[in-house]
């Protein structure tokens, strides 16, 4: 099996700051393994065992209890079901699978079938998000109600500039291992509001993961002409991969059910942002779900 790491001291390292990652979300994380039918899924539970589920999705190329931390004032009102994304960095199988058709729906759906859930709710930032999306269209009857969080999916930014400002300074980075070429590729990510702790693993990620570059593919209108779930779309206006504007006005041609936010952040949200966007989706889930 060909893996996604670049090498074995690099993965050892990620891993090593996934621990980190994972105590500091606190007592009452469990974790365990789930066979799917595209192999090993590691998957991170917490809050009430009788809580409404709630399935967090992970954003791409990032580590499961990083883009988790997100929502944790969620996590003692629902039992949080949070899968590490097969073929990204974590413990699930490294064999990445095609993001572009029902795979990524399948293998969410065997997770449910494992769990015992007819539907749940889902939150998914970035690639999370296009995962609902590929869920959405192809096993729509699985959600109850979806938040998606700056998703993959729906529109893409300039890639002029995501070369300018991301794509260039990443090839810089892995050469030379620059702190200013990193603070730029994590500046423009976060609008300069990442955490050390972030920046710190986005870096060793940059470095020793061959990064996932197929995101879900763009939505189209009759690929969602079956799902009438509530959906809560979280916007950045300065994100550099999905652009907000841009997001929104895709999302309201082709989801039929969705009622849209916008902030003042970046891909990565401020931690000022990410208290509002708890407080949006909590209100969103007592009234949907």
């Amino acid at each position: 099996m060909s893996s996604i790491y670049r090498s074995e001291e690099g993965k050892s390292s990620i891993l090593e700051d996934y621990e980190a990652y994972l105590a500091n979300l606190g007592e009452g994380v469990e974790r365990e393994y789930v066979e799917t039918r595209f192999g090993q899924t590691h998957v991170l539970l917490t809050g009430p065992e009788n809580g409404k589920p709630l399935f967090i999705l992970q954003g791409g190329n990032c580590v499961n209890p990083m883009t988790l931390s997100w929502f944790s004032s969620l996590f003692k009102d629902y039992r949080i079901i949070a899968p590490d994304t097969i073929g990204h960095p974590g413990y699930s199988e490294e064999t990445r699978i095609s993001a572009r058709f029902d795979s990524l729906a399948l293998w969410v759906s065997d997770l449910l079938d494992h769990y015992k859930i007819e539907k749940s709710a889902f939150i998914g930032p970035s690639f999370g998000g296009g995962i609902i999306l590929r869920l959405a269209t192809y096993i729509p009857e699985r959600i109850a109600c979806s938040v998606l969080v700056s998703p993959a999916g729906l529109a893409v930014g300039s890639k002029f500039k995501t070369a300018q400002d991301i794509v260039l300074p990443l090839v810089k980075y892995r050469m030379t291992s620059s702190p200013s070429s990193l603070q730029k590729i994590t500046g423009t990510m976060s609008c300069n509001c990442m955490k050390e702790m972030d920046k710190n693993i986005m870096g060793k990620i940059f470095k020793y993961v061959s990064m996932e570059q197929d995101n879900p593919k763009l939505t189209e209108r009759e690929e969602l002409v079956n799902y009438t779930s509530p959906t809560l779309l979280l916007v950045g206006e300065k994100d550099v991969f999905f652009p907000g504007d841009k997001v929104i006005e895709r999302a309201q041609k082709i989801i039929p059910n969705v009622q849209a936010v916008k902030y003042d952040t970046g891909h990565f949200p401020s931690q000022d942002v990410l208290i509002q966007m708890n407080e949006e989706i909590r209100q969103f889930l007592q009234q949907n779900y």
